[in-house]
């Protein structure tokens, strides 16, 4: 059985800015363990709207929301953990295989997300229950 604790991890960016504002710099292979093939934000979402509710075959990811607040619904099919990103310096990394659903947009949030892969719709599972039976083989 696979260990939620293995799959995600919180990542602490440091902020490297000065009296004139705050700059963290998020570098890949560096500050997250991937080189970063696809970058893509989620704004303009609600907190009655659900996004994701899927998990990826191949791609890792790294969320960090920028602006604003979200929630993040992990689940690798055994444990569920409910994230709140809150800081922009906060990342959270999900290894691949990991169902997630982000929800609870503030109105002023802007969720960054960092990849390994280019977007292939082949290495999505999008149905939850396959995504059980797959996992719990």
């Amino acid at each position: 059985m696979a260990n939620l604790d293995e799959q995600i991890q919180i990542l602490d960016f440091p902020d490297l800015g000065d009296e004139r504002g705050n700059l963290v710099v998020v570098e890949g292979g560096i500050a997250i363990p991937f080189d970063i093939q696809r970058i893509f934000y989620i704004y303009g979402s609600d907190t009655e709207v659900i996004r994701g509710c899927h998990a990826n075959l191949r791609s890792e990811f790294v969320m960090i929301n920028v602006s604003g607040t979200s929630k993040v619904k992990v689940d690798n099919g055994h444990e569920t953990r409910i994230i709140e990103l809150n800081r922009p310096r906060m990342g959270l990394y999900l290894k691949s295989n990991v169902w997630k659903e982000m929800y609870e947009f503030s109105a002023d949030s802007v969720l960054l997300v960092l990849s390994n892969e280019h977007y292939d719709p082949e290495e999505y599972v999008r149905d939850y229950e396959e995504y059980l039976k797959m996992v719990r083989k």
